[in-house]
This record gives C-alpha cells, sequence and structure tokens, in this order.
C-alpha cells in the first residue's frame, strides 16, 4: 500500500469521526422523547369541483396519560382536475404548556395546492402538499393577574407523500401498501413564535389498509424534529394511528 493511499484513509478516517462528533453532539443537544398521535381527516366531494375537509387529531405522551395537543381543522376544496385541487379554512389548536401546566390557543388560517401522480399502472400514489399558513398563537403569561398576547406568523408547509403497493388482501377493494412521507415546515419573515427558518421536520415510514379507495387505516412511525429559538431542540418518536377517508357524496 503506497503512502499516498494510507494518506487518503487517514484523511477519511479523520473527516469521519469529525462528522461523527459533530453528529452526536447536536444530538446530544436535543431533547427526546416519545409520542402517540390519533389522526381522523375526511374528505368530502359534495359535486364535480367543489368539496370540504374536516380533521381532527389528539396527540398524546407514550403512556397515554396527558393530551399534549389538540387539532381540529375544516376547509373547503376546488378540484381543478381529478389529480388536483386547491383548499383553504380554518384550524384551532390547543397546545399543553408543561411548565404552567396551562393549555395555550393557536388559531390558523391556511390556504394548500395538493397534486396526486399515479404510477406503476396507477397502483403506487405520490403527493405534493404546498401549504402556507397564517397562525396567532397566544402567549400564556406567567404572572399573575397579567393578561395573555398572541404572537403571528407566517408558516410555509411541503409534504411528500407516497403510497406503495404490497398486495391485495381477501379481494381487490382491500390492498395492503407501505407508506413513507416527510413534511418540512419553514418560518417566513420576522416573528416571535420560532425565529429559526426551519420549524419542524417529520419522516413517517408505515403500512396502510386501503378499502374500496375511500376508507384508509394507516399505523406508523414519525420522526418529529422540532427547532427552538429560545431553548434546546426537540425529537420526538411518535407512533401515529390514522384513519383517512375519502367519500364521493354526489348525486349520480
Amino acid at each position: 500500500m503506497s503512502i499516498f493511499t494510507i494518506k487518503i484513509i487517514d484523511l477519511k478516517t479523520k473527516l469521519f469521526l469529525l462528522l461523527s462528533l459533530i453528529y452526536f453532539t447536536g444530538f446530544s443537544q436535543t431533547k427526546q422523547d416519545q409520542r402517540v398521535w390519533f389522526a381522523y381527516i375526511g374528505q368530502y366531494k359534495v359535486s364535480e369541483k367543489w368539496g370540504y375537509h374536516i380533521e381532527a387529531q389528539f396527540r398524546m405522551d407514550n403512556q397515554l396519560e396527558q393530551n399534549l395537543q389538540n387539532l381540529y381543522r375544516i376547509g373547503g376544496m376546488y378540484f381543478l382536475s381529478p389529480k388536483e385541487h386547491i383548499s383553504a379554512g380554518y384550524a384551532l389548536v390547543k397546545t399543553f404548556n408543561t411548565s404552567l401546566e396551562k393549555f395555550y390557543s393557536e388559531n390558523r388560517l391556511w390556504e394548500q395546492y395538493q397534486l396526486n401522480h399515479k404510477w406503476n399502472n396507477n397502483k403506487n400514489i405520490m403527493t405534493h402538499r404546498l401549504r402556507l399558513e397564517q397562525r396567532w398563537v397566544e402567549h400564556l403569561s406567567a404572572v399573575a393577574g397579567e393578561s395573555n398576547t398572541a404572537n403571528y406568523q407566517n408558516r410555509l408547509r411541503y409534504l411528500n407523500r407516497n403510497l406503495f403497493h404490497i398486495a391485495n388482501l381477501s379481494s381487490e377493494k382491500e390492498e395492503l401498501y407501505g407508506v413513507v412521507q416527510d413534511e418540512v415546515f419553514l418560518n417566513l419573515g420576522n416573528n416571535k413564535v420560532n425565529s429559526t427558518f426551519i420549524d419542524q421536520n417529520r419522516f413517517s415510514i408505515g403500512l396502510g389498509l386501503n378499502y374500496n379507495n375511500n376508507i384508509r387505516l394507516e399505523l406508523s412511525y414519525m420522526n418529529q424534529f422540532v427547532t427552538s429559538s429560545s431553548g434546546a431542540d426537540a425529537m420526538n418518536h411518535t407512533v401515529s394511528i390514522s384513519l383517512l377517508q375519502n367519500l364521493d357524496l354526489q348525486k349520480h
């Protein structure tokens, strides 16, 4: 083995150790925890062009003892084509503040564009979703008798979601599939909620059961990484259980 080769190997070793040190140092400063999320997501088409969206999420600790966050979202949908639509609506979020042992509220307006692309003989589905949010987040006062304030924030979210056909079950109307998705949250402009550009990232992998293309039950693991401008970042290891309905309520 030449001296030049030995130097390259030594350089690669040092680089690997340096990157490993940076990686583990970063995560050693990150607070890690476990969560369990339950979600119901319903999309209902009432005409060729129009529909509505209803959603409820309940986010618990890993012992199912403390409700950490509740989310309720409603909205209207306009179908540009069979594979793409735009939506807009309102969301109410209640989040538990562990230090004050109180819930604080968030009022949120949202607008989004979604595109679904089928491939592999229409067995697999890739979804692109771009969502813009206007958030009014309540700030709880730690001083007794002092009124709470609300901070405003604009946030942009991009979701890439992939469903991979695995097998048909008892009939062609029952399908087992895999789920791989990632969503990144970006803060826009100056705000007092979170001054970092990347607000959080959610990566999920799991399995789903599709019945008749209008009811889906999914069980997945989600890695949620949340940044903070005022404290340590957080990584939540989450078990996610979701029921999704996509119903056509048109009169045929």
